[in-house]
C-alpha cells in the first residue's frame, strides 16, 4: 500500500519489498542519527498486519508458533516464526496481545500467505483471523522516544523501540504532530548495526531458526509440539546448523556496496575459489560506515578475512560456529 507520507518534502520512495514508503527524506545519516537518539518516526505502513481473536487465541497460537504464547501476558511483545514440515522459515511474526485480540505486524506481502494457512488451522478452535493491513498503519518510535501514544492505540514495546497500530486515516496527522520522519533505509541501518534477522533478507527457502541467532527470542525450547519443531530440537541437542549469521565490516574505499545475493569467498584463497557464503543486507551507517549480515557456511574461521564480491570485509560473529 503507498503511504500518504511520500508526499511529505524530500521523501524519496523505496523500492523492492519495501516499496510504498520512503526509502528516505533527504538525509540518511541525519535520519539514522534521530533515530539512535529516540527521536523522530519510522513509517512502516506497508508491512501486513493480522489480528487474531476470540477466548482461544493464546492457546491456539501456542499450537502453531515456534514461541510460548499460551500464557503472553496482555501488553507483553513477542516474536514468533512459523516453520515448514522440514523446520524452514515461512513466517515471522511481531506480535502483542492486548486482552481480547493479538496483533501482529509481517513482511510486507506476505500476510495473504500466512492468513490463508491460518484459516486452514482453525478447526474447532473459538479464533477469529482478520487482515487488518486495508486500516491500520505500523509505525516506529525509537528507543528512548517520548513520543505521545494516542489512546486505545496498541503498543508493542521492545528494546528497540515502540511500534504502534495505529488507525490508517490517523497517520498523517500522527506525523505531523511526532515528526521528523525517518525512512526505511536508516530503520534498515540499525537493524543491521543491531544484528536482527529479516524474513525474505537473511531468510532463504532452507533456512532455519538456529542459523540466525532466532532461538531464545523468536524460538521457545521448552514448549510443545508445533509444526518443525522436530528439526528444532535435533539441531538444538545434536549437531550445528550448516550456516551461521555474520556481521561484516566492508572496505570504506568501495563506492558500492554489495547487493544481497553477493557471493562471499575467504580473501586468502584463490579469488575465484570456493563460495563459503552470501550477503544478505547491506547498508551505509552513519557511524560505523558500510557494513552488512552475511550468511556463510558454519565451518568458515570467525578470524578469516572474507571479500563479497569485489569488497573486503572483516567478520564480527553473531551466531557461535
Amino acid at each position: 500500500m503507498k503511504s500518504p507520507l511520500l508526499s511529505l518534502p524530500g521523501a524519496v520512495p523505496a523500492e523492492g519489498v519495501d516499496e510504498g514508503v520512503a526509502a528516505h527524506y533527504g538525509d540518511l545519516f541525519r535520519e539514522q542519527r534521530a533515530l539512535a537518539d529516540g527521536t523522530g518516526f519510522v513509517d512502516l505502513s506497508h508491512r501486513g498486519v493480522v489480528t487474531v481473536s476470540g477466548e482461544d487465541r493464546l492457546s491456539w497460537l501456542h499450537l502453531l508458533l515456534t514461541q510460548h504464547v499460551s500464557d503472553l501476558p496482555a501488553g507483553r511483545a513477542t516474536e514468533a516464526l512459523i516453520l515448514s514440515a522440514h523446520g524452514h522459515i515461512e513466517h515471522a511474526l511481531y506480535l502483542v496481545d492486548d486482552g481480547t485480540t493479538v496483533w501482529a505486524h509481517v513482511e510486507p506481502g506476505t500476510q495473504d500467505a500466512l492468513l490463508a494457512y491460518l484459516e486452514s488451522m482453525k478447526f474447532f478452535y473459538r479464533v477469529e483471523v482478520a487482515d487488518r493491513t486495508a486500516d491500520t498503519a505500523v509505525v516506529h518510535l525509537p528507543a528512548g522516544s517520548i513520543a505521545p501514544v494516542p489512546e486505545g492505540v496498541v503498543v508493542r514495546e521492545t528494546p528497540y523501540g515502540r511500534d504502534l497500530f495505529l488507525p490508517r486515516a490517523d497517520l498523517e496527522a500522527y506525523a505531523a504532530e511526532v515528526g521528523p520522519p525517518a525512512g526505511i533505509l536508516a530503520y534498515e541501518a540499525l537493524r543491521v548495526e543491531q544484528h536482527r534477522p529479516r524474513l525474505g533478507f537473511e531468510t532463504d527457502h532452507r533456512t532455519i531458526p538456529h542459523e540466525l541467532g532466532w532461538i531464545g527470542s523468536a524460538v521457545h525450547l521448552q514448549k510443545g509440539c508445533y509444526r518443525g519443531q522436530e528439526t528444532v530440537a535435533r539441531v538444538q541437542n545434536l549437531g550445528k546448523p550448516p550456516r551461521r549469521l555474520v556481521f561484516l565490516h566492508l572496505d570504506g574505499s568501495e563506492v558500492h556496496l554489495p547487493a544481497p545475493g553477493t557471493e562471499i569467498r575467504v580473501a586468502d584463497e584463490d579469488p575465484d575459489g570456493r563460495k563459503v557464503g552470501f550477503v544478505t543486507s547491506s547498508v551505509r551507517h552513519y557511524e560505523l560506515g558500510p557494513v552488512a549480515l552475511a550468511l556463510v557456511k558454519r565451518n568458515v574461521p570467525p578470524d578469516a578475512h572474507l571479500v563479497a564480491g569485489d569488497t573486503a570485509a572483516a567478520q564480527e560473529t553473531v551466531v557461535e560456529p
